[in-house]
């Protein structure tokens, strides 16, 4: 290695890169022990980033999360775990396909080209993965496993196949779950406006586990960032109340459900969704021309638009009239665009005086408007949807007037099960995952349809269904699965009855790869199970997990229920897959989103090639908590390479010998090194990196005073402040601490070093400064013993000259002590 050292004078820093990546590929030091954890011989830890699309060349996303990611578990390699830290590609999905189309070329070859570039960019970042977990969710050794637990959800009745109206995108002519809806109604990939299409598809039912979604995340509560716990819990959307039977004349029964019973003598008219079946069932004949053309109308509108209370209100009467099941009156019943379809029954109790989009609708169409809960007097709005006594609520056997809400709902659920006409009842808001899409660039769904059998399940010795090449189609999207135009692969026979039947020509969500790639990691080469259930039961559940906001809902949604149906399969024991759960901001570039058509984005080679890649890592980890945005235009990656040379030249000047007992050396530096490692154990375990990375800078500057001005670098403490230096500064620039560690007298690597030990010794403080304040202000600070007396303390401050001029011979009137750091003096 010594023909590659740098010149002692400077510092190279893509010459130090080039010098240290083939000692770490050789060393290979981040490999887990799966054998160690099995056994109990050391404690383990998960440490999970989210794995990146193969789309392109990494950019300053990847970047900042894969650097925060690394300090954890670099950290918990020095603690003494044995650490599981791997990486692999979510490879299929639409993003790699449809740039492939724009490119021009297969699917496969654009996306593992991307995957190669980004290896090497993931190499050079030096991120310290365990590379002999590498996976590719679009490799058939993987997908082979995701259509097995395809096929054990079917087989517990979580996998179905149902007809109903379905999120379009029309431009990448696929469905889209709820989920992958933006809040403007756009496609999450495309950013068109999405429709409303009605399609047989593949659902898994999540809803089957909605409770349980729900009620575990009390318990995430603590070790989750609040915002992500909060936007599950509104996806999931648990509300309590009554399902209420409403005979619609002429066509019988229709059970709506709604959260406020209490308002059922406010229900005036009855609202179905117009694209639900029930709507169609419920229109009369002389309505059925004007109720079809309203329905079209609806269809070109998004769910996100329909439930917006600033849309103007339409709607058709059905020409039916609903009893209201309190009070016998007949309530006209009527088809609307802002009741959906797969909400409840697809019918709602249409109470305007207590719900504003109701309350819009009676006054477009001129329909009655009852309150029946009294708002408070200086209410001015229109609809009242808050607390108060009920009003105009009573028939002849039950009156609720003078009831707060909560009394009003169980007197009024019990009353109608006491008559047969509902129950309390509990409803989300989250619905079945619909899965199925339309493109190539997935894993085949492994379902036979046969004219005979019906659906055939793909028997397990026949996985993978691998995709067909169809090199040279047109894979454009047309509205159909491309995947129809290969007949060989279409065409097979029934596996049940031999007889000629068709393959499923959809693929599957790429969400589906990812809900649950952190098992794969477990056994990535295993190609007889999907992972080693023990291997599971070792690792399991991830100890921390970090990525995006963008995914707060749908891929942690989708992890949680693939984790619960895995152990009810009997394949795990846990019921959570991630113990803690950090999402980290987003890198912007004056105080704006980097775009192209923006004209600010930062080119993260660029950054590299100028700065070097321990600056741009200690930059993104330096610049704020880890949840915080980073303004690039903020912040200087050549201010964090002046200081990684400062620390670099610390390690040349250390003249003593390794091994050198610290315990002669300089008091003031050793308590200064002992209480910055002290001190990060407990910044680190709470996620403030930031703060370590200032810890180390002060450690820095106080060695380097110590070596120009103080105790010289043949001081053992010198020694023992650089060699902690390198160590905790290997979580952040490990090609710098690697060069310290090496010019230090050791051998590669510094990230297999144990965690410096800590003197309690030293921890403890000589003096403490207190503040002294008269009327509220600050008067003199004084130097205290750390335990020293209030009576002390008291008599220090009010004989302290700088105190006495302050007070001026005014009378003391009362002295407030709180030892050893304040006096508060009231003259």
């Amino acid at each position: 290695m010594s023909e590659q050292q740098p010149e002692s004078s400077s510092y190279d820093v893509h010459a130090v890169e080039e010098k240290w990546q083939p000692v770490w590929d050789q060393i290979d030091p981040f490999r887990a022990d799966d054998a160690a954890v099995v056994a109990g011989e050391r404690e383990k830890r998960y440490a999970l980033t989210m794995f990146p699309y193969p789309s392109g060349d990494l950019h300053m996303g990847h970047a900042e999360v894969f650097a925060l990611h690394d300090v954890l578990s670099r950290y918990w390699k020095f603690r003494g775990y044995e650490v599981l830290n791997p990486m692999g590609w979510d490879s299929f999905g639409l993003p790699a396909e449809n740039a492939a189309i724009r490119n021009d070329e297969h699917p496969a070859t654009y996306t593992y080209a991307n995957i190669e570039t980004q290896y090497e960019s993931m190499k050079r970042y030096a991120v310290s993965f365990d590379w002999s977990r590498r996976l590719h969710t679009s490799d058939p050794e993987y997908y082979h496993w995701t259509q097995w637990l395809f096929l054990k959800l079917r087989e517990q009745g979580l996998a179905y196949r149902k007809n109903s109206p379905v999120n379009w995108c029309p431009q990448d002519q696929t469905v889209l779950a709820n989920e992958q809806v933006l809040a403007d109604g756009t496609c999450e990939r495309c950013g068109a406006e999405v429709t409303k299409k009605e399609l047989t598809q593949w659902y898994f039912k999540t809803t089957h586990y909605a409770q349980e979604l729900y009620d575990c995340l009390d318990d995430l509560q603590d070790s989750w960032i609040g915002k992500v716990v909060n936007a599950q819990r509104n996806w999931i959307g648990r509300s309590e109340g009554a399902h209420v039977v409403f005979e619609i004349e002429g066509h019988g029964p229709v059970t709506v459900f709604t959260t406020r019973p209490d308002t059922l003598f406010g229900a005036t008219f009855f609202v179905v969704a117009a694209d639900a079946k029930l709507a169609a069932e419920i229109c009369t004949d002389e309505q059925r021309g004007a109720f079809e053309a309203y329905v079209d109308d609806v269809r070109k509108a998004s769910d996100i638009d329909r439930m917006s209370t600033e849309r103007p209100k339409t709607g058709v009467f059905l020409g039916r009239y609903a009893v209201n099941p309190v009070n016998g009156e007949r309530i006209p019943v009527w088809a609307a665009d802002y009741v959906l379809a797969d909400y409840g029954t697809g019918a709602i109790m249409a109470v305007p005086g207590g719900d504003q989009r109701d309350y819009d609708f009676a006054k477009a169409f001129d329909l009655p408007i009852i309150h029946t809960v009294q708002p408070p007097a200086d209410f001015e709005g229109e609809a009242y949807s808050g607390s108060g006594p009920a009003i105009n609520s009573a028939n002849d056997e039950i009156s609720l007037n003078g009831m707060d809400v909560a009394e009003a709902k169980s007197t009024i659920i019990a009353w109608l099960e006491s008559k047969g006409l509902g129950n309390g009842t509990v409803n989300f808001r989250l619905r079945d995952w619909l899965l199925s899409r339309q493109r190539y660039w997935g894993a085949p769904i492994p379902i036979i349809h046969c004219p005979a059998c019906g659906e055939v399940a793909v028997p397990e010795d026949q996985l993978p269904v691998e995709l067909p090449e169809l090199r040279g189609a047109d894979l454009k999207p047309k509205g159909t699965s491309p995947l129809g135009a290969a007949t060989e692969w279409v065409n097979v026979d029934c596996p049940a009855c031999g007889g000629p039947a068709t393959r499923d020509t959809d693929t599957m969500d790429t969400f589906v790869d990812s809900s649950w790639y952190f098992f794969r990691y477990l056994s990535p080469n295993d190609d007889t199970q999907a992972f080693d259930p023990a291997l599971a039961e070792a690792w399991g559940p991830v100890d921390f997990y970090l990525g995006g906001d963008e995914h707060a809902v749908l891929h942690l949604l989708y992890a949680r229920f693939f984790t619960k149906a895995m152990r009810d399969m009997g394949l795990i024991t846990w019921d959570e897959p991630f113990t803690a759960y950090l999402s980290q901001g987003k890198v912007i570039n004056n105080g704006r989103k980097m775009s192209k058509s923006l004209g600010n984005g930062i080119n993260l080679g660029a950054q590299l090639d100028e700065f070097g890649v321990d600056a741009v890592r200690l930059t993104l980890v330096f610049a704020s908590p880890p949840e915080d945005n980073i303004d690039w235009a903020d912040v200087s990656p050549a201010g964090s390479l002046r200081f990684l040379q400062r620390a670099w030249r610390l390690s040349g000047d250390v003249t003593s010998e390794p091994g050198v007992d610290a315990v002669t050396g300089d008091l003031t530096l050793r308590k200064l090194t002992h209480k910055t490692v002290h001190d990060a154990a407990q910044l680190l375990e709470s996620y403030r990196f930031n703060v370590v990375v200032a810890r180390i800078m002060e450690l820095v500057n106080a060695t380097r005073k110590a070596i120009d001005s103080g105790c010289g670098p043949a001081d053992p403490a010198v020694r023992e402040a650089t060699e902690t230096v390198a160590l905790l500064l290997s979580m952040v620039a490990p090609y710098t601490a690697e060069e310290m560690w090496e010019r230090l007298g050791h051998q590669p690597c510094v990230a297999q070093a144990p965690w410096p030990t800590v003197d309690p010794a030293l921890l403890v403080e000589d003096t403490v400064t207190a503040i002294v304040q008269i009327q509220g202000k600050v008067r003199g600070r004084l130097e205290v013993a750390p335990d020293i007396s209030e009576a002390d303390l008291e008599a220090a401050a009010l004989a302290d000259a700088d105190v006495v001029r302050a007070i001026d011979g005014r009378e003391v009137r009362r002295v407030i002590v709180k030892a050893p750091k304040l006096v508060n003096i009231v003259v």
